[in-house]
């Protein structure tokens, strides 16, 4: 799991530059063509690891319920994200992941509910949520890196 771990910091490192370096217009900004923008792609990709890894082990999120609402599979940004929500964002890029493979490598990860995405991919343990979840994050870095194109 270490080069798992090593991808997923490699991800937020990437997303990271990409807050410190977009203004808080283009982060909100949806192009033509798109459903989404910058921040809801990021919002997304951290609730999304917290809920694969710990909401389908049984365990506490470190993210809001209000924020998987607003940043959950099957959601869209309903108005513009402020630099306080961006600075929230950013704030658990790292300590998400950071506790992950903290709670990983102490065996906290016992209990586990299967789990099929839409790619198809199943699911049975915290360790394929984590393995999976660098897949997810690369789609949605992707999506990012169009929409920069555009705003």
């Amino acid at each position: 799991m270490e080069i798992s771990f090593k991808v997923l910091k490699t991800s937020r490192n990437t997303l990271l530059k990409i807050l410190e370096n977009t203004s808080i217009e283009h982060l909100n900004t949806i192009p033509e063509g798109f459903n989404n923008n910058i921040i809801w792609n990021i919002g997304h990709i951290v609730v999304v690891q917290q809920m694969l890894v710990y909401k389908l082990s049984g365990l506490p999120m470190m993210v809001s319920d209000e924020m998987v609402e607003r940043y959950k599979k099957g959601t869209r940004p309903e108005a513009s994200v402020s630099a306080e929500e961006v600075a929230q964002i950013k704030d658990l890029l790292f300590p998400t992941i950071e506790q992950t493979e903290r709670d990983y490598n102490a065996g906290v990860f016992k209990e586990y509910q299967e789990f099929t995405t839409m790619t198809g991919f199943h699911s049975q343990s915290a360790a394929d949520a984590i393995t999976f979840n660098n897949f997810h994050e690369a789609v949605h870095t992707g999506i990012i890196m169009q929409i920069k194109k555009f705003v």
